[in-house]
């Protein structure tokens, strides 16, 4: 039985830059995986979806080239091809991941992992078993779309992301449950290909972990460009019938009947936490995730776990950073721990949201007072050279501090504006250092100086 100082289950963004950083601290590291090496984010999920969103936006742009002087006369889409880029981007990815474990001596394994007993490792697949052992465990096995009972996906009619991905041809009409950020990223995605497509939200708004005021607009301007949305909406049942697919809902206290070609489910995740002997240890789990401390330490002593499997927020960006954290740990280093209210979360739809820290209400509801600064998209040089008007940027401030607490936006690039807040916020910037710093003429940025201006009553352009 061979034996390593880490063994890291799951090889998305959480495990394998778990186990490189543990190799560059000169670890014998391995790493098992099932399927892909990059996980869901990289095959299924983050990099793909984002590929298939670029076709999107670049059909947006040939739809108003007329806009810009440029007459374009015909164009056809061609899903297949859509598809086809975006596997090639996953693909490429994959192999960079594959060559990065390699370049820093990380042995990987092909197969499913189960923890036996004494931090033993049975790893399977289709040509043999074996078993391996280490000192320390990174459990890193991500997660799956959760299944409401009586909504199982087919495959055919009622999809998961996955099917959403790869379509063979585009359906004319799509409903769409859940409206976080998966729901959001395929109804834009579909809509600007010209699906008719239906939104569906329990809670009373779209967006529910943004800021109010952001999710407000965002749905004014999805329903602009055709989406139509639901909220309070509470699913009944649904008939598959004809290669069509209709649900019944209670919506305003009255039933209502929605029929399309499919139906996707976009309502959050579940921990992959099944077949993985988790019985043999004594970690425990709470709503399909594994619980761990600050250190992402279980109650196994030597097991961590990190990323989608260990709880919220489920991004990528999060699980990397876990792993990391994870290793610095393991090779006896102090970690600067996360703090929650500095990572960003991005939506790629069209028009882009992003957010950082906490929202008006959540502010408030902790018991800060505020100061609130915005500033739109419509009285921006750059946004109107660009022909982006939709969007706002929105930041909230401690009023006797001058702390950031939080910064929203909505509209062109805002998920490449966003890093400037997370930065002020990781150095605890106040009012007075974001006022006092130069932005660039003409940026979209100027938005986020102006947006801060404008709490204090500063603002130039507003």
């Amino acid at each position: 039985m061979e034996n390593y100082d880490v063994i890291v289950i799951g090889g998305g963004p959480g495990g394998y830059v778990a186990a490189i950083r543990c190799a560059q601290l000169g670890k014998k590291v391995a790493l098992v995986e099932k399927e892909h090496l990059g996980g869901v984010c990289l095959n299924w999920g983050c990099i793909p979806t984002k590929a298939l969103l670029k076709s999107a936006e670049m059909l947006h742009h040939i739809k108003h080239a007329q806009d810009f002087g440029i007459n374009i006369a015909e164009y056809k889409i061609d899903i297949k091809q859509m598809v086809a880029r975006s596997r090639r981007v996953s693909s490429q990815l994959a192999a960079g991941i594959k060559g990065l474990l390699k370049k820093n001596k990380v042995t990987v394994f092909e197969g499913t992992a189960q923890i036996a007993k004494n931090k033993i490792i049975e790893v399977k697949n289709s040509k043999e078993q074996f078993s391996i052992k280490a000192s320390n465990i990174i459990i890193a096995t991500g997660a799956r779309p959760k299944i409401l009972p009586g909504f199982e996906p087919d495959g055919k009619q009622i999809w998961t992301s996955r099917e959403a991905m790869i379509p063979e041809s585009l359906p004319k009409s799509i409903i769409i449950v859940g409206s976080g950020a998966i729901g959001i990223e395929f109804a834009s995605f579909y809509n600007a290909l010209g699906v008719d497509v239906t939104i569906l939200e329990a809670q009373d708004r779209i967006l529910p972990v943004e800021d109010a005021e952001i999710s407000a607009l965002a749905q004014k301007i999805f329903i602009q460009q055709g989406i139509k949305i639901f909220t309070n909406v509470k699913l009944l049942d649904h008939k598959i019938s004809q290669n069509q697919i209709s649900v019944n809902i209670q919506f305003e206290e009255k039933k209502h009947l929605h029929t399309a070609d499919k139906l996707l489910m976009a309502v959050g995740i579940s921990g992959n936490i099944a077949n993985i002997g988790l019985e043999n240890t004594k970690i425990k789990v709470a709503n399909s995730h594994i619980v761990t401390d600050e250190f992402m330490q279980t109650d196994e002593v030597g097991i961590y776990a990190i990323g989608d499997v260990a709880g919220s927020p489920w991004l990528a960006h999060k699980a990397s950073h876990e792993g990391i954290i994870v290793a610095n740990m393991i090779a006896g280093l102090k970690p600067h721990l996360i703090n929650k209210n500095n990572i960003p979360g991005c939506t790629y739809s069209y028009p882009q949201i992003a957010s950082v820290g906490l929202t008006e209400s959540a502010a408030k509801a902790v018991g800060y007072q505020v100061r609130v600064g915005k500033f739109p998209y419509q009285a921006n040089g750059k946004a109107l050279a660009l022909g982006e008007l939709n969007g706002l940027i929105k930041t909230i401030f401690d009023a006797k501090t001058g702390e950031l607490l939080g910064a929203h936006m909505i509209g062109a690039e805002v998920t490449e504006l966003i890093q400037g807040y997370v930065i002020a916020k990781n150095l605890e910037a106040t009012e007075l250092d974001l006022i006092n710093t130069i932005f660039p003429h003409p940026t979209l940025s100027e938005m986020m100086h102006e947006s801060v201006l404008q709490a204090y009553g500063k603002a130039i352009h507003i």
